[in-house]
């Protein structure tokens, strides 16, 4: 298994995560939620809700490639978020890592997240989720394939999803870019971001 896997559209890359196994940090967990995010209007995958949308900057020049890599962010100044990067070299895209099943080193997520986080929730939520594997701001940019990487992921075979709009953004609100592994406790509950237009009036 390898980045070129995820070399694809952002769709094809989110689906190709789900299921994968994330390492870091004394914590294992597989991916039971993502959202696929594209690009700027002149590329492939014209996508508003996307940090590269206005084109490479200083915090969005890491998801025009390569795929494999980590891009992190924080999420209201204070949760750190994951991303895998995705598409071909120089087109943007990413995959936001929104949920993990922690299957080894529950105790070591627990520390990082609680001891009174039940099992189910130690990975939930995109913030939870670095927190559980000890992701930082600092693994922006790490090689995920990368054999001593301080976080790696695994890729396995494809899972059959579940799909619907993405969670709490104002922009192309609609579009069913969120996919996640139906019926697994670990999956984040959908809220739809308040500035966002009505249901069926956002791409």
């Amino acid at each position: 298994m390898s980045a070129e896997q995820l070399a694809v559209d952002p769709v094809s890359a989110a689906l190709r995560l789900l299921g994968a196994r994330l390492v870091g940090r004394d914590v294992a967990a597989v991916i039971v939620e993502v959202e696929a995010y594209g690009g700027p209007p002149d590329g492939p995958w014209p996508d508003a809700a996307a940090h590269s949308f206005r084109g490479p900057t200083a915090r969005s020049a890491i998801m025009f490639g390569p795929a494999g890599r980590l891009y992190t962010y924080r999420s209201h100044g204070i949760h750190v978020c994951a991303n895998v990067v995705t598409g071909p070299d120089g087109v943007a895209s990413a995959v936001l890592m929104r949920a993990a099943a922690v299957e080894d080193g529950v105790v070591a997520a627990g520390g990082r997240r609680g001891a009174a986080v039940p099992a189910a929730a130690l990975a939930r939520g995109p913030g939870n989720l670095c927190s559980a594997l000890g992701i930082t701001m600092g693994d922006n940019g790490t090689d995920l394939f990368a054999p001593d990487a301080p976080v790696r992921l695994e890729l396995a075979g494809e899972h059959a999803a579940a799909e619907g709009p993405r969670v709490g953004v104002s922009v192309a609100a609609d579009r069913p870019w969120r996919f996640w592994l139906a019926g697994r406790p670990e999956v984040s509950a959908y809220r739809r971001s308040p500035r966002a237009p009505a249901p069926g009036d956002s791409d």
